[in-house]
């Protein structure tokens, strides 16, 4: 299983998480660290070709069941479709995708007329995210 989470620590045998689309609920049985991912297997499944049927599927867990961030800090799911407004209020529009770069985050905000912009998510640029009222307040960058 490729592993895509910030927490690696939570893939542990006993842990219910949910699979596919339909959102399947299954068991870990057993987790063994490899390479970049993880060799797992799921409680019902008895061999490699019963479990053939997991293959290219998500693995989710319930958002009430991720743990607490640091102040400042949020998943991508809280923050995907915020409105985004500038210092003084006025809607630049919503934030559409989260880049991940190897400096910083990257949104990706897009206007009500469809024009995309781009935000690098720094301490500079975002002054307050407030998910009570859905908005990122940001001071876009002035670009030479």
């Amino acid at each position: 299983m490729e592993v895509l989470t910030d927490f690696p620590e939570r893939i542990v045998p006993g842990k219910k998480v949910y699979t596919g689309e339909g959102h399947t609920p299954r068991t870990f049985r057993s987790v063994r660290s490899m390479n970049q991912g993880a060799l797992v297997a799921f409680e019902g499944f008895d061999s490699p070709e019963s479990a053939g049927e997991l293959r290219n599927q998500m693995v989710y867990v319930r958002t009430d069941e991720l743990p607490e961030l640091p102040d400042g800090e949020y998943y991508h799911h809280q923050l995907l479709g915020l409105t985004v407004v500038d210092q003084d209020g006025k809607s630049l529009g919503q934030l559409m995708e989260i880049l991940q770069t190897g400096a910083n985050d990257v949104y990706i905000i897009k206007s009500p007329e469809g024009v995309e912009q781009l935000l690098p998510a720094t301490n500079e640029v975002i002054l307050k995210v407030d998910l009570n009222q859905n908005i990122i307040q940001v001071k876009p960058p002035e670009w030479e």
